[in-house]
């Protein structure tokens, strides 16, 4: 019988420590659903939950690095303050949604190989939707799931974008403004941003969509921020029609610290045209650099000098060139698609 004992540590030093054992072949995946851990292929939402009725939901996604989670606590803090802006309860403090989280974690770190990186996401929605509660038996306790994805998958499809770069375009599509919906909360409803990536697709398939605001400002993408760099300044959207990134303010902080000139502003698409240097980030791919915007080069089309400063600090940030693991994982991708069948 083999054993692992699992210690992760939180951000006031608390350690977790797991002990887990089996036997024969690798255990499958769990997700943690209102209150136990069930196998991934048992996870189930109701058809009734207001997360299906309305795109109730609000959620999170972070990732490991070193198998450690990248800066969850700050996470799990902006979860937080999306279950206040749609009022719901998860009925769970902080430190034991942290607790909660760390635990699932370790409890799926055994199926992978040890150099694995995970994907860790929260959903939580309100529950039980009114007008069918007595499907559960009257309940209406909110629904909480975390889930833990091997990054393989991910990271392995994105590897070829470190080198080439990504094409950016503007879609039909527009950020919807927030006095129709708060762009601060992390919610499931955000079909907007999956019509996006659609439109997208169909300019130029493979192109990333950038949306813009009713005004023709420059928003963000559908799962990360953009920065723009024009005559040495590093430049990012104003933070009102946004969801303020993890990734965007770690990125201006790397900014700080390497005495880069950076500001926040309002960009239009001539902005984005006139630009030395475009890039995206976020906690998955940390940062990656436009090779085009609106089908126009941008610079050379290759990584520029601002990009480089950020990335290396980026790498000093989460300890690990993230170009070269996922280009680790794009080699291992087949193996593992194969044993996932």
């Amino acid at each position: 019988m083999r054993r692992w004992v699992v210690r992760f540590c939180n951000r006031s030093g608390v350690h977790y420590d797991t002990l887990l054992t089996e036997s024969g072949e690798m255990p499958d995946r769990v997700v943690y659903f209102n209150g136990e851990f069930v196998p991934e292929r048992e996870a189930r939402v109701s058809i009734l939950d207001s997360a299906l009725q309305f795109g109730d939901m609000a959620y999170e996604s972070t990732r490991t690095f070193g198998a450690r989670p990248f800066h969850l606590r700050d996470h799990l803090e902006r979860l937080f303050a999306t279950l206040s802006a749609i009022d719901v309860d998860c009925r769970l403090s902080l430190d034991e949604l942290e607790r909660i989280t760390l635990e699932t974690l370790a409890r799926n770190a055994p199926t992978e190989s040890g150099e694995m990186e995970w994907q860790i996401v929260h959903n939580v929605s309100r529950g039980p939707s009114a007008a069918y509660r007595a499907a559960f038996a009257g309940s209406n306790r909110p629904t909480v799931l975390i889930y833990c994805w091997p990054l393989v998958a991910t990271l392995g499809s994105l590897a070829p974008i470190y080198e080439t770069g990504v094409e950016l375009v503007i879609p039909a599509q527009r950020h919807i403004p927030a006095e129709i919906l708060n762009p601060h909360a992390k919610t499931r409803s955000r079909a907007h941003s999956h019509l996006a990536m659609l439109q997208a697709a169909r300019i130029r398939p493979g192109s990333w969509p950038v949306l813009v605001d009713p005004d023709g400002f420059l928003t963000e993408g559908p799962t990360w921020n953009i920065f723009l760099v024009r005559d040495g300044v590093l430049l990012t959207p104003t933070a009102r029609n946004i969801l303020k990134g993890v990734s965007r303010r770690i990125t201006l902080q790397i900014a700080s610290e390497l005495e880069i000139d950076a500001r926040e502003a309002d960009l239009r698409r001539d902005d984005a045209l006139a630009a030395d240097e475009i890039f995206c980030t976020a906690t998955s791919f940390c940062l990656v650099h436009a090779a085009t915007f609106e089908g126009r080069t941008v610079g050379d089309g290759r990584p520029g000098p601002m990009f480089q400063r950020l990335a290396e600090g980026w790498k000093k940030a989460v300890g690990l060139d993230f170009a070269q693991q996922a280009q680790r994982f794009a080699e291992q991708l087949p193996e593992w698609e194969r044993r996932e069948r």
